[in-house]
């Protein structure tokens, strides 16, 4: 299935989901207007329909959303695509299925096994950041960790885990460019 057939689908999925959110609408608009029903059966309904017609939105606002991004070819909100970044925004620092096998330190037939070298190439990148920064960039490159989790997990707030990763990755872009032990 194509991106057109895509964004025609979620197209006619969110036009479908307009139809509703307006009859909805409506059958709130008729309620409302009714002089003979009681106040309190008529607050009940009018509720249920409101937040069904939320519902609805919300999802249309959610196809709209993916329509953006299948039409442009870029995530919404974006000025610029992917293609078009700077390198250091494009950068990959480390691996990530290279974290991943780091921090489960398996060794079990896993095409993602570490040699010694890489495992060594690894901890001497981590060995020169802070606690609060090794801790941060494990839980969220190795352990796939969201920042808000880990925030949770080490009792501060999303800021200053987003602070720690940003310098850790800055200390290890760094360290990339000036140690022999990390080339290769």
């Amino acid at each position: 299935m194509g991106s057109n057939d895509l964004s025609k689908g979620y197209k006619q999925t969110a036009a479908m989901l307009r139809r509703l959110a307006a009859e909805k609408t409506n059958r709130i608009k008729k309620i409302e207007q009714q002089e003979n029903e009681s106040i309190l059966c008529k607050q009940n309904e009018l509720s249920k329909l409101q937040a069904d017609r939320r519902v609805i939105n919300e999802m249309v606002a959610d196809c709209e959303w993916t329509i953006e991004w299948l039409d442009s070819g870029r995530r919404p909100g974006n000025k610029r695509g992917i293609e078009r970044r700077a390198a250091y925004q494009r950068e990959k620092l480390m691996d990530p299925v290279r974290m991943q096998a780091y921090i489960t330190q398996s060794s079990a037939g896993s095409p993602v096994n570490l040699s010694d070298w890489q495992r060594f190439q690894i901890e001497d990148a981590l060995s020169r950041l802070s606690e609060r920064e090794r801790e941060c960039y494990v839980l969220a490159h190795g352990e796939c960790f969201s920042f808000s989790e880990i925030a949770g997990m080490l009792g501060v707030s999303k800021g200053s885990v987003e602070v720690y990763v940003t310098r850790a990755q800055k200390k290890i872009s760094m360290d990339l460019q000036s140690s022999l032990f990390l080339v290769g």
